[in-house]
Order: C-alpha cells, then structure tokens, then sequence
C-alpha cells in the first residue's frame, strides 16, 4: 500500500540545490508506522515537505529490498529494517549510509539511546541506523502457582527458577513448570540471554566461534535440561513463541521466558485464561548476573543510494525525537530513548512490574540476541541445534563441540 500524505502550503526547510521536497519513505506494517503517519502532517507543515510511504509487510518488504537495494535504486530515502536479521548485510553491502554526521546533532540527542540497540545498529564504529522499537526479554510467571506452591516472589537467579519449576510441577503434575521456544531457530533469541547470563556469546571478542565455550555448554546444558525436566509433557522441539505462549495463556505453564513486546498476548483476556495472575519480572541472574537481550527490533536507516540525504534525515530526525518517542510509548510502543523511559509519561501504558523489569533489562543489556553475522538464517540453525539435542537428552557438550567446528567454518567461508 503506498500512502502520500499531502504536501502542506507552509514553506520551509527542503534542501538547497534542487533536492526534492518529496521524501520516499518504505516502513513495515507496524503500530509504530500507523502512529507516524497519523502525526506527519504536523512534519509537513514544520518543513515544508512532502512524505510519500510505502508501506508493506515484513515479507514484501525483504522482497523490494533485496530488488531495488541490489540495484542501486534512488527511489526509496529512507528504510525501515531489521538490524539483528538483516543490517549486517545491508551495512556490507553499503546500502545503508553512514549516519556518523547527522547523529551529532546536538538538539536531537544521540547520547539518549541505550547502548545496547545503538551498539546492534553500528556497523565497524559507524552508525548506519536509529533504532525506533525495542524489545527485551524477560520472566512471565503466574502469581496463584506461585502461591499455591508456598513462593513468595519470582526468582531472582536461574537456580532459583530451575528449583521453583520443580516445586510447580511437582505441586502440579497437570502443569508445565517452565515453558520457553523449543524449535531450533526459533529458540536461538530466547536461549541469547541465557548464554550471556552464563558469561558466553556466539563468538568472542576476536569473531571467533564460541559456542562451546564452558560458559556456553553450561547455558546450553541448562536451557534444554530446564525444559525436558521442568516442561510440558512430551514437549515437541519445534515451538516458536505462538506455541509456547499459547501453553502458557491456557493455564499449563508456570514460568515463561519471552520477549516483553508479546506481554499484551499474555495479560489480555482475551488471549489468556490466565489474565488476571500473569506477573512479569527481570530476567533471572545467572553466574555473571542478568543479561538479557536488550535490542531494537525495527531501525530506520538511510538508502545510500538515495539523492535526498539531507531531508532523509530531516524525516528521521523528527520521527525519532524525544517527543515522538514519547507519543509512541504512550500508544504501548517501546522506543530506545532512555530520558522516555524515566518520563512517567512514557511508561503510563506499560504495567508497573513490566515497566521494572525493562528497566532492570536494559542496565546491563546486550545490544543482540543471535549471532551478528550476515546470513542470519543459516548461523541460527547452526547454534540452535544444542538446544533441540540437550531438550531430547542428548549430551549438550558433545553437541556445542560439534556447532562451534560448523560456527567456524560458517564464519570462515564468510569472511572469505
């Protein structure tokens, strides 16, 4: 669908030398990009331009990338991406300009996003893009089970979790202790946080594979032994979030670790039986302490083909300032401004527990929750494929062993 919003008759601030005053935006179909194009004409009238969107879904969008970006198209300014699935190819494949001029702006205040979705949309020290929506992981569990169970709070640690899951499912054989993805891409984003709990990463600092590190054996160990001792009955290995969250919203499970955008799927009753006793806490500290993800899950960057730089970055300038990114966190959207999330205003449509848990996430978060590499899909099924082997009993250092050897010829064959 293509929406062109009406130039306003106000003059302003186009670009001198002939650039044009229509600036081409491609955005995702998304609530932040319907609340955007609600307050475009207030951008319209400030400068005098026009904002022509195409808007498409995740999908369709992939599609015209991969044709007009390839080509070396003109006729998209600005884009709308995914830094962790598919930013490190554009930023390769310089499709996304360097952003390390226009982010000084002093006004605009660079300074005021988190680290961690700054760090996953930075490409070799230059900042290809400004993250728009953020998402983090975090503990869902129910509150009655917890009492029930003689638990006075959630737990604070991974071995606090892994000795409650037992209490539950002890207490009741009917229900799942601890629910999570199982399918082995699917699991890698959701497992990232326990891997960095435990002190491990995909690869290390030198880009190295690491995935059977001890750290990283044990995390591994840990997440799948979690699930076969603790899960739901004859758990299958190829759950995404619908499954597992479905478990949970239906009464079968305990604890639930997931992203903390899919929190309305659990607290709303019309999605969950068990609407009125979801809890939301931090992640769980592992032997390094909680660090879950903290990343942004959609950017906007500028084509580096695009002619219309300078009021390419006028439209991100403005769609990502503290006042839109406020509005947007008041509509339920989580941004990565951190002034936002100390505005009371900004966290009034988030529920207060959810609201400490983000801000418990995003202290010591890590700025990507798969490896950062280019062919995303392909690395994912690499290092998911402990998990699935440690959930069906498999011995889970044996399989990190055998992931690293193919995480390091995969790295090596595209370094090359």
């Amino acid at each position: 669908m293509v929406v062109a919003m009406g130039l306003s008759a106000c003059g302003g601030g186009g670009d001198d030398g002939g650039a044009s005053k229509t600036v081409r935006v491609t955005l995702a179909n998304h609530v932040w990009t319907e609340n955007i194009k609600q307050a475009l004409p207030e951008f319209e009238k400030q400068t005098g331009l026009k904002v022509e969107i195409t808007q498409l879904g995740e999908d369709q969008l992939s599609d015209q990338y991969n044709v007009k970006l390839n080509a070396g198209s003109s006729d998209i300014d600005v884009m709308m991406y995914r830094p962790l699935q598919e930013g490190r190819l554009f930023a390769k494949n310089t499709y996304l300009a360097d952003l390390s001029a226009q982010v000084k702006s002093n006004t605009w205040d660079f300074s005021d996003f988190q680290a961690g979705p700054v760090e996953a949309t930075t490409y070799e020290g230059k900042p290809v893009g400004v993250p728009i929506i953020t998402e983090q992981e975090v503990l869902y569990y129910r509150k009655d089970l917890l009492a029930k169970a003689g638990l006075s709070a959630p737990p604070k640690t991974l071995d606090e979790l892994k000795a409650a899951a037992a209490k539950v499912k002890a207490a009741e054989p009917d229900v799942a202790g601890f629910v999570a993805r199982t399918g082995k891409s699917a699991a890698v984003t959701q497992f990232s946080s326990f891997l960095y709990s435990f002190g491990g990463d995909f690869a290390d600092s030198s880009g190295k594979a690491a995935v059977n590190s001890d750290a990283a054996k044990q995390a591994y160990a840990y997440y799948g032994g979690l699930i076969k001792d603790s899960g739901p009955a004859n758990v299958s290995t190829d759950m995404g979030w619908p499954e597992a969250m479905a478990i949970f919203t239906q009464g079968k499970a305990a604890f639930y670790t997931e992203a903390n955008s899919l929190y309305k799927n659990a607290t709303d009753p019309a999605k969950s039986k068990v609407s009125d006793q979801v809890g939301v806490a931090p992640f769980p500290a592992g032997p390094t302490g909680s660090k879950p993800y903290n990343i942004p899950s959609w950017a906007l960057g500028i084509n580096s083909s695009s002619e219309n730089t300078s009021n390419a970055w006028k439209f991100i300038e403005w769609a990502t300032s503290k006042e839109q990114t406020l509005a947007q966190q008041k509509s339920g959207v989580p941004g990565a401004r951190s002034s936002v999330w100390s505005n009371p205003e900004g966290t009034s449509s988030f529920p207060k527990d959810l609201v400490e848990a983000i801000a418990a996430s995003t202290k010591a978060g890590v700025g990507h929750d798969r490896p950062l590499v280019v062919k995303v899909a392909e690395a994912r099924e690499i290092v998911g494929q402990p998990i699935v082997d440690a959930i069906t009993g498999k011995d889970a250092a044996a399989a990190a062993d055998t992931a690293n050897a193919a995480f390091q010829k995969f790295l090596d064959d595209e370094a090359k």
